[in-house]
């Protein structure tokens, strides 16, 4: 994010939470009204209804309409799944990278893919993932219980793109099975 986005968004008159600061301590507003040309200043992000090209969570759900392919934004935006055998990345063996479609975040990698004939192109670790710690990843897990099973889905960390979901019934070394649908992903092979 840049700093422009930073500086309207922190320290833009807030009007509409005049009510909430008011309520706030003090000393935070003091300590951060030193910063030029702000009248009053929010301690705390509420929203943003500005357009950041730079941040892809304040793309309003139109543009990405606009941005992706039907099928690709009733996957990654509405949390559908494709239907199983028919990814385009699920017999890819390619030497590369799996990015996100909506935000180009590197997701995985092909070194960690692997065929669980499950349907979907199946890794057994993310992209960056460091002696199990997945905090340096651009993705994360959350509990979905959808459907009347519990399960653990998978995001994209920078857009909140719904990739897949992922299993504790993976091979070694890591026991992950990530189902990931073909539509979430594009795939940079690596150039020598």
């Amino acid at each position: 994010m840049s700093f422009a986005t930073v500086f309207r968004v922190f320290c833009r008159p807030a009007s509409r939470f005049q009510h909430l600061n008011n309520l706030r301590n003090l000393n935070v507003s003091k300590r951060l009204s030193n910063v030029q040309g702000c009248n009053r200043v929010s301690a705390f992000r509420f929203y943003t209804t500005e357009v950041d090209p730079d941040d892809p969570r304040t793309v309003p759900e139109n543009e990405w309409e606009k941005r992706l392919t039907p099928e690709q934004y009733a996957v990654t935006r509405e949390r559908k799944t494709e239907e199983p055998f028919s990814g385009s990345y699920l017999n890819h063996f390619e030497k590369g990278t799996y990015h996100c479609v909506c935000c180009d975040a590197e997701l995985f990698s092909s070194d960690a893919k692997y065929d669980s004939h499950c349907g979907w192109p199946s890794f057994f670790e993310a992209a960056g993932t460091e002696n199990g710690d997945e905090s340096h990843t651009h993705i994360l897990r959350r509990p979905d219980n959808s459907i009347g099973m519990v399960r653990t889905e998978v995001i994209c960390k920078n857009c909140d793109a719904h990739l897949g979901h992922v299993f504790n019934d993976g091979p070694e070394p890591t026991g992950q099975r990530f189902c990931i649908n073909s539509l979430s992903l594009k795939f940079k092979s690596y150039r020598p």
